[in-house]
C-alpha cells in the first residue's frame, strides 16, 4: 500500500497573505407559511477570521455540521456571505457580482468532495477538463486538447483517456480528472472539499502524494475542508478547528497535535487512531456528553459549553475571544487545556486575559490552579 510522505513543518504564515477572512458569516432563512415569512436562521459559519500565506496549506476541521463546507463554499464564491469581508490579494471579493467574480474563476477553484457527482456522466474527459478553457475564452498555443492530455498526464493519468467517459473510471481516477480540472486555469488558490474521503484508503495516500507534489510544481495555496485528522495533520502547515459556526482554535500543525488547548481540539485529537497498542492503552479517551446543539438556536457564550467538562458560569454568559495564548496559538476558551506544558505562556496569565477583568476572573484562576484529576473528572 502506498504511504503518505509528512509534510515537513513550514512558517509560511510570515509571508505574504493570499486570502483574508474577517468576520465571514453565513445565516440560512427559515420561513414559513403562505407568505413565506422569516421565523429564524441556520447559524451556519457566525463570525470566522483567519489568513492564508501564498503557498500554505490551512486545513478547516470539526465534526459534520460545523460549517466547513458552507466556510469553503464561501471563499468560492458559491454562496452569498450574509457578512464579514473576503479578501483575496487585497481585493474585497464579499459581493463581487456574477459579471465580476468571472476573472475571479481563475484564480480560485475549488474540488469537489464526490468525484461521481461533480463529474458530468454524458462528457467526455477531455470536455470535461477543457471546459475552463471555453467558458473563460483562453486561446493556447498548442490548441486545448493537447493542454488537456498535459494535465491528465501531470495528474497521472494516460493521456490517451481524453476520449473516455467518467463512467470508465474508478473512483481515484475520477478524483484525477476533477484535480485536473482545477488546475486548468493556473489557479492561485484552491478548496478541496474533503479530496480524499470518498475514496479507498489504498487510493487515499496516492492522491495525498499528488496534491502536495502538485503544490510544489505549482506553487499553489490549498484550504483543505477535512474530518480525517490523519489526512489532516500530513497535508497542512497549519490547522483551524471549528465548532458549530465558531472558530475555537487556529494552529500550527505539530503544536495544535502535540498541544491542543481548546476542550473540544483535545476530544478530538484523543480519538485519532493509533496503530501502536501500548500507547493506545495508555491514552486517555474523551466521550463527549450529549449531542451537538442545533445551529437553529445556538448556546449563548461559548457553543461549546453545553458538552464541556471545564465549563462553569462564565463560559454560559461571557463568548471566549480568539486569543494568542501562546505563540501562533490562537484559542477561544476560558480555561483552556494544556496551558502549563513548555512554550505555553503563563497559566495564570491566560486565565485572567480570557476573563477580561470580568467578575468570574477569580474562578478563572482556581481552575487554572487545580489538578488534572479535578479538571478531567467528568469527562465520563
Amino acid at each position: 500500500m502506498t504511504t503518505t510522505h509528512v509534510k515537513p513543518t513550514a512558517s509560511k504564515q510570515a509571508g505574504e497573505s493570499l486570502l483574508q477572512v474577517t468576520d465571514l458569516t453565513k445565516h440560512f432563512p427559515i420561513r414559513r407559511g403562505l407568505l413565506q415569512r422569516q421565523v429564524g436562521a441556520v447559524q451556519a459559519v457566525d463570525g470566522l477570521t483567519f489568513n492564508v500565506a501564498r503557498g500554505e496549506t490551512l486545513s478547516l476541521v470539526g465534526e459534520s455540521g460545523c460549517g466547513k463546507t458552507t466556510t469553503g463554499r464561501m471563499l468560492t464564491r458559491l454562496l452569498e456571505p450574509t457578512a464579514g469581508t473576503i479578501l483575496l490579494e487585497g481585493h474585497d471579493i464579499t459581493h463581487w457580482s456574477t459579471g465580476k467574480l468571472r476573472p475571479l474563476r481563475r484564480d480560485v477553484q475549488m474540488i469537489f468532495q464526490d468525484p461521481y457527482g461533480s463529474l458530468n456522466p454524458r462528457h467526455t474527459v477531455g470536455t470535461i477538463v477543457g471546459a475552463p478553457y471555453h467558458l473563460q475564452g483562453i486561446k493556447t498555443e498548442r490548441g486545448v486538447k493537447r493542454e488537456v492530455q498535459d494535465l491528465l498526464q501531470l495528474v497521472g493519468l494516460n493521456p490517451e483517456h481524453y476520449n473516455r467517459y467518467p463512467h470508465e473510471f474508478s473512483g481515484g481516477q475520477r478524483q484525477r480528472i476533477g484535480i485536473a480540472r482545477s488546475l486548468a486555469l493556473k489557479p492561485k488558490l484552491i478548496i478541496a472539499d474533503e479530496p480524499v474521503s470518498a475514496l479507498d484508503v489504498s487510493i487515499q495516500a496516492q492522491v495525498i502524494n499528488l496534491l502536495e507534489d502538485l503544490q510544489d510544481e505549482l506553487g499553489l495555496t490549498y484550504v483543505v475542508i477535512a474530518h480525517d485528522l490523519s489526512v489532516v495533520r500530513h497535508m497542512s502547515d497549519r490547522v483551524a478547528v471549528m465548532y458549530l459556526g465558531n472558530l475555537v482554535e487556529l494552529a500550527d500543525r505539530d503544536d495544535l497535535y502535540t498541544r491542543p488547548m481548546h476542550p473540544y481540539t483535545t476530544a478530538l485529537m484523543s480519538a485519532v487512531p493509533i496503530p501502536d497498542t501500548e500507547r493506545r492503552s495508555k491514552r486517555e479517551r474523551i466521550r463527549l456528553q450529549g449531542d451537538v446543539p442545533s445551529p437553529v438556536n445556538p448556546p449563548p457564550a461559548c457553543r461549546f459549553h453545553t458538552r464541556c467538562w471545564k465549563a462553569q458560569e462564565i463560559c454560559r454568559t461571557e463568548k471566549p475571544p480568539l486569543a494568542e495564548l501562546a505563540p501562533r496559538h490562537l484559542v477561544a476558551c476560558h480555561f483552556p487545556e494544556n496551558a502549563d506544558m513548555p512554550g505555553s505562556s503563563d497559566p495564570a496569565a491566560l486565565q485572567s486575559s480570557t476573563a477580561a477583568g470580568s467578575a468570574a476572573g477569580s474562578a478563572a484562576g482556581s481552575v487554572a490552579g487545580s489538578t488534572d484529576h479535578d479538571a478531567q473528572e467528568p469527562r465520563g
